[in-house]
């Protein structure tokens, strides 16, 4: 049976334990190994130590399950290049042919000279240490042949492996009672490995699972990080130094303890001399070699912190990628297997990072806000490619440490990223939230040229409609930024951001099918729920990451495909077997027509609330956003080949951005942080450098029906009351504004004398109506005109601006 680490049978004291050790070892020596162990139990009864004999051979396995050994596993950037390293042990495993001979020799000249000889243990030397034992019983000899320590550091290993770190302990155990009966364990594994495998398989098995030194194991880790070179390059100097190692790896380790490392080397090369794997010549010589005159210590930082040296400001990427393997089922069926198999399985993993971009992503939003910016205010960035989701870059201004010490500018948490994955819960991304108002409202057949009042007003839940009904009547008195709007068309209302503007479009629609919309672009909030549906979330109330927006409105960039963001491109095991990855499931989540006319009404924002940043030399579009007391500010833009989205705050309050000084700039009195003032120049400084000399295309041209509407025939009011006019205008499509001086006219005082656009024009559907109202008096007669006007069947053909006046400013 293979063996469990704790089936250990029952317990005996040392005398007994010794006595069965040195029967068996005097058995073995006279009749064999095999004698040994079919005799061991009768000698057992005569000298009173049955109950040892049942414990070490009936209950003990004849069968070792060897596993396959922990490897360190490799993650790597986009371009092959190595971001970091992950292990429980840090090995690489390799076959006995990469293995310089001179090395084998070396670990058989010191570990077991009769290795070839014996059939997994060596009688001889069991019983001239058993009988030191019992001379000595202060200090235990050991006799273990090298398969006996292959049998041990395997045990230990699977022990590790399931958790059973009693077990472990146990397998380790070299004094007493216990440290007897592991030997015979170990004695009666070895005989049975011996029966069944070969002794190069072994010796490569020992040479892969020992440890050289503090956190080296295995032969290839330990002549890279020593020597700089593979094992299968090693001379007989180095082989001798690492031969010694294993006997005490902290003891003998070359580089903490380069004196006593040398003298055990020296040992070593006395053995390899004695046994002929040297010459005297070579022996002389390399004693008087300084070891330190050997090494050439190729120290590496384990894990994520790693990552900065390699690509700036990678920590955070790496992070994200280590938690992906976490969560994940396609890598385990528990977070306890995913994390072994991360630190245990000798993965490669290839990300989609690209390290170009990295670089210039991390500098820049750096350089928006230093680390050591005084004013604490910190600022991330991520980057994903439309149409497949990849995450090529993810930044912010601070260091990335995971230690439990921590000074300012340094953290483990990822600003970019959804709590489960390392961040710090998102954050209200403001006006940013609004084009997924704008696309429902398209998908409802609306236009961008239709009208929209953007008045400051209180409001009220009751006049937004959620999954078919009319909210609570509980008011709610939203702002503008900057004054009042006006009626203005939706385009305008994008260009500026007007807060009343936009809500005055969700009036229209149903607050259902807009959070909807954004959840089929894969909007959620940090913490994984869906978007609310309550009025203010028009303008941006949940925390969402930065990565979540730069997803979503990577979907207008590809022309309405929604892929999720992924980190990962392959992975492959420690045999070089491919594994399942987190797929990014690209899906049409727009028609092209919608992702058109949001492209054509985000590209106008460096003429709205982002004019004075400066614009890149190709095709963009995007976003503003600010809270309300300018906690966060946001900027999420794209090309049709890259999207960012930067984020810009206090990461764990809500700190108004006000009266206050960033990166050496005074924002006050009365000045404040808007997305324009460090988010969008960090993103243009961004994406201008990382699109330097790419051929960046075009957006897909905006539909006549997206742009201006289905041309509706305006009905004739002239004559009526405000009340019926007002009815009957709404009734088709429109708005009315009625204008404040009235006009003498035939119709009677209080009704309809003229209409702009007039009666059966063709104009947008939802465009307002601009109607004047007769004061009772006959017109005057105008001698230019034919004919009076406000005549009802003869209504006012005149113009005027039907958008009824400019646009006003919302919280860009």
């Amino acid at each position: 049976m293979a063996y469990s680490p704790r089936a250990r049978g029952r317990q005996v004291n040392a005398f007994q334990a010794l006595a069965l050790l040195v029967s068996f070892a005097l058995i073995a020596g006279v009749g064999g190994v095999l004698a040994g162990a079919m005799v061991l139990p009768a000698v057992a009864v005569v000298t009173g130590t049955t109950n040892v004999a049942v414990t070490a051979f009936d209950n003990l396995p004849t069968e070792l399950a060897v596993k396959a050994l922990s490897e360190k596993s490799t993650m790597l950037a986009a371009d092959g290049s190595v971001l970091a390293t992950f292990y429980a042990e840090n090995r690489v495993v390799v076959p006995l042919t990469a293995i310089a001979p001179i090395m084998q020799n070396a670990v058989i000249a010191t570990e077991d000279k009769r290795f070839y000889a014996h059939g997994g243990i060596d009688p001889a030397g069991m019983l001239r240490a058993g009988v030191r034992n019992v001379l000595s019983p202060g200090g235990q000899q050991g006799a273990s042949t090298l398969t006996q320590q292959y049998v041990k550091n395997t045990l230990i290993e699977a022990a590790l492996r399931s958790g059973d770190y009693a077990a472990a302990a146990a397998a380790r155990e070299a004094t007493g009672a216990e440290g007897y009966s592991r030997k015979l364990r170990e004695a009666k594994l070895a005989i049975a490995l011996e029966k069944t495998t070969p002794k190069q398989t072994i010796l490569e098995g020992y040479l892969n699972i020992a440890q050289f030194g503090i956190n080296i194991y295995g032969i290839e880790t330990a002549a890279n990080h020593y020597f700089g070179k593979h094992a299968s390059e090693l001379n007989y100097i180095e082989g001798a130094t690492l031969a010694g190692v294993t006997n005490s790896p902290t003891a003998f380790d070359p580089v903490k303890n380069p004196a006593d490392s040398q003298g055990r080397r020296n040992i070593v090369l006395r053995l390899m001399q004695e046994q002929g794997y040297i010459t005297d010549a070579e022996y002389t010589a390399g004693i008087a070699t300084p070891i330190a005159d050997t090494l050439h210590v190729q120290n590496s930082k384990v894990g994520c912190m790693a990552a900065g040296d390699v690509v700036p400001g990678s920590g955070y990427f790496c992070d994200y990628v280590t938690k992906v393997v976490a969560s994940d089922p396609a890598f385990g069926a528990t977070p306890r297997d995913r994390v072994d198999l991360l630190y245990r399985g000798g993965l490669t993993i290839t990300t989609t990072l690209d390290p170009h971009q990295q670089a210039i992503a991390d500098a820049e939003v750096k350089a928006g806000i230093p680390v050591d910016d005084p004013s604490g205010v910190a600022s991330a960035i991520s980057v994903v490619e439309p149409g497949s989701g990849k995450i090529t870059a993810m930044a912010q201004n601070r260091n990335y440490t995971a230690t439990l010490s921590q000074v300012a500018g340094e953290t483990a948490v990822n600003y970019n990223t959804d709590k489960a994955y390392g961040g710090s819960g998102g954050f209200q991304p403001g006006s940013t939230f609004k084009p997924f108002t704008l696309v429902e409202w398209l998908k409802q057949g609306h236009s961008l040229n239709e009208m929209v009042d953007g008045t400051k007003k209180p409001l009220n839940e009751n006049m937004f409609t959620t999954c078919g009904a009319k909210g609570t009547n509980k008011a709610y008195t939203p702002s503008n930024s900057e004054g009042n709007g006006h009626l203005m068309t939706v385009l305008q209302a994008t260009m500026n951001s007007v807060n009343l503007a936009y809500l005055d479009m969700a009036r229209q629609l149903d607050m259902c099918n807009i959070m909807a919309g954004a959840k089929d672009l894969g909007v959620h909030t940090a913490t994984g729920a869906d978007p609310s549906t309550n009025a203010a979330n028009v303008i941006g109330t949940d925390t969402v990451a930065p990565l979540t927006m730069a997803a979503a409105f990577a979907t207008f960039a590809s022309g309405g495909t929604y892929c999720a963001p992924i980190a990962i491109t392959s992975v492959r095991d420690a045999n070089g077997k491919e594994l399942a990855v987190p797929q990014a499931g690209c899906r049409q989540a727009l028609e092209p027509r919608i992702a058109n006319a949001v492209n054509y009404a985000l590209s106008n924002v460096w003429k709205g609330t982002a004019k004075g940043v400066p614009e890149p030399p190709f095709t963009t579009a995007g976003k503003t956003g600010t809270t309300d007391l300018n906690e966060e500010t946001w900027f999420v833009g794209y090309t049709p080949i890259l999207t960012a989205a930067v984020w810009v705050g206090f990461p764990n309050t809500y700190t108004a951005m006000q009266n206050m000084t960033i990166n050496g700039k005074r924002y006050y009195p009365n000045h404040q942080v808007f997305g324009a003032s460090i988010a969008a120049p960090t993103w243009s400084r961004f994406m201008t450098q990382a699109l330097a000399g790419v051929s960046v295309p075009s957006f897909g041209a905006v539909g006549t029906l997206e742009l201006n509407g289905l041309p509706v025939s305006v009905p004739n009011v002239v004559g009526q009351s405000v009340d019926a006019a007002t009815a009957t205008l709404k009734g088709a499509g429109f708005r009315i504004s009625v204008a404040p001086d009235q006009v003498g006219s035939s119709v009677p005082a209080g009704s309809v004398a003229t209409q702009s656009p007039g009666a059966f024009s063709k104009v947008t559907k939802g465009s307002s109506i601009t109607v004047q109202l007769s004061n009772g008096q006959p017109p005057a007669a105008d001698p230019n005109q034919p004919g009076q006007p406000g005549q009802p069947g003869q209504p006012n053909q005149g113009g005027g601006n039907p958008g009824g006046g400019g646009p006003g400013n919302g919280k860009p």
